[in-house]
């Protein structure tokens, strides 16, 4: 196995970034543009349809944490057949099923609706991530790999700028709030159909294609090498979860890269989709579009910094050093939200506290848990490995956003805050002890080191 997934990328790996790095980034990042758009943007729209629906806690829950359950699903399923087929062959198809949901999510004539397409819509979404940071993950340099991996996840930076941006517009015009909040979730099919045709194009990575055997022939169809023997190419769509399990090294890293991407979901996606709520203990008197351009400006100063302070230093300091002082850094900023007595009285501090916890999620394990499972895994089972990692992920996520209410309702920002600031203590409690440092080192370098003596043997 060792052998057959070694091959020779020095090349690859020691080369500086070209223009199709930056297209592949481009092209690979437009996707989680839109999973930061929508994640910001049901917030807003929630707000506008308690006023013209009658929406129960439940249904309010449901449709905020719908997508994310089913991004899981998609993570799951896109990052399996990735590893099975080929990741240029399903590439684009992900994109097709968001731009339906997020379509479709403008036409619902009730909340049922809403809640169903809104589960398309998070397929679609889930499905964007193994495939996306594995392609690039693949393409990169050893030595930039952190930073274009890192990139790809940032463009998130964008849609959590662009959403509070274009719904502040609309409120601004005083367009019918029927109107509004369908074209605000209609806006999420743009950018992803506008890179559809781009991903359709993109040539097979060189990596998968040395594991299976295979290349790719000047009309872009990938065939089997004459003479390869490609006996225990894993055809079954079972058998990369067993080979993730089966070997301790790799369920090791896998523990570690999943529980550290629930623990951070748990809170980040807690406290951005309610954070009209939260905000709105500074004072209930602000109309929504004066939150939602609070939202904005935090997002500005303190979120976009820190996803570029992440990129910048990812193949510096280390995905390890940075997960960990994340962690810790939105634990304390948590934990000051919670216990300060009457905090969100005291307008600027509390606003400040708030984004510094911004700052240091996307300066932390926001980024890194993203980057971590494209490195950690052999090649034969990376998407799968990326695909699991994404889905605890967003099962964190799902939790977080559907506990989040709850925890406001029962004893407000203390309850809600000192949940966010435990688990970001256990996240860094994680990291310390069940992930490796990846920083400088080949893919195939880290496949090495989860490969067991007996199949390096083989």
């Amino acid at each position: 196995m060792a052998q057959r997934e070694a091959g020779d990328f020095t090349e690859m790996d020691n080369a500086g970034i070209s223009g199709t790095h930056w297209k592949i980034m481009f092209i690979s990042g437009m996707g989680f543009f839109t999973d930061a758009y929508d994640l910001f943007i049901i917030g807003v729209v929630m707000a506008m349809l308690k006023h013209m629906w009658t929406i129960t806690k439940l249904e309010e829950g449901l449709v905020e944490s719908t997508a994310l359950l089913a991004s899981a699903l998609g993570a799951l399923l896109f990052g399996r057949v990735a590893d099975m087929l080929g990741r240029k062959r399903i590439y684009g198809v992900e994109v097709l099923v968001l731009a339906a949901g997020a379509i479709g999510c403008a036409f619902a004539p009730n909340i049922l609706w809403l809640i169903a397409l809104r589960f398309v819509l998070g397929v679609g979404i889930g499905g964007d991530y193994p495939v996306s940071a594995t392609i690039m993950s693949e393409y990169a340099g050893k030595n930039t790999r952190g930073l274009m991996v890192t990139l790809v996840f940032a463009m998130q930076a964008a849609g959590l700028i662009v959403g509070p941006l274009f719904a502040s517009a609309l409120l601004a015009a005083h367009i019918s709030q029927d109107i509004t909040w369908r074209i605000l979730v209609a806006f999420g099919a743009v950018p992803a159909l506008a890179v559809y045709w781009q991903r359709r194009q993109l040539k097979e990575t060189p990596r998968f294609l040395h594991a299976h055997g295979k290349e790719e022939d000047k009309s872009g169809k990938v065939v089997s090498i004459d003479g390869h023997k490609n006996g225990q190419q894993s055809v079954s769509f079972w058998d990369g979860f067993h080979r993730l399990v089966s070997d301790n090294k790799v369920l090791y890293r896998l523990v570690g890269a999943s529980a550290a991407w629930f623990l951070m979901d748990f809170a980040y996606y807690g406290n951005t989709v309610s954070s009209p709520a939260v905000l709105s203990s500074l004072g209930s008197d602000h109309t929504l579009l004066q939150k939602t351009l609070t939202q904005l400006g935090i997002f500005a100063v303190f979120a976009a910094p820190g996803y570029a302070v992440a990129a910048l230093t990812m193949d510096k300091l280390g995905r390890k050093t940075i997960q960990i002082m994340g962690f810790v850094m939105m634990a304390i900023s948590f934990a000051v939200m919670a216990l300060v007595p009457n905090i969100e009285k005291m307008v600027w501090p509390f606003v400040c506290i708030y984004g510094i916890s911004f700052f240091f999620t996307e300066f932390g394990p926001n980024a890194t848990t993203f980057v971590y499972p494209s490195e950690i895994f052999p090649v034969r089972v990376r998407t799968t490995g990326h695909g699991i990692a994404s889905a605890m992920g967003k099962l964190g996520g799902f939790v977080g956003v559907f506990s989040f209410p709850y925890f406001l309702h029962w004893h407000g920002l203390m309850a809600a805050e000192s949940a966010a600031a435990i688990v970001s203590l256990l996240g860094a409690i994680v990291t310390w002890f069940l992930l490796p440092e990846t920083k400088g080192k080949s893919l195939e370098e880290l496949s090495s080191e989860a490969i067991t003596p007996a199949e390096r043997a083989a």
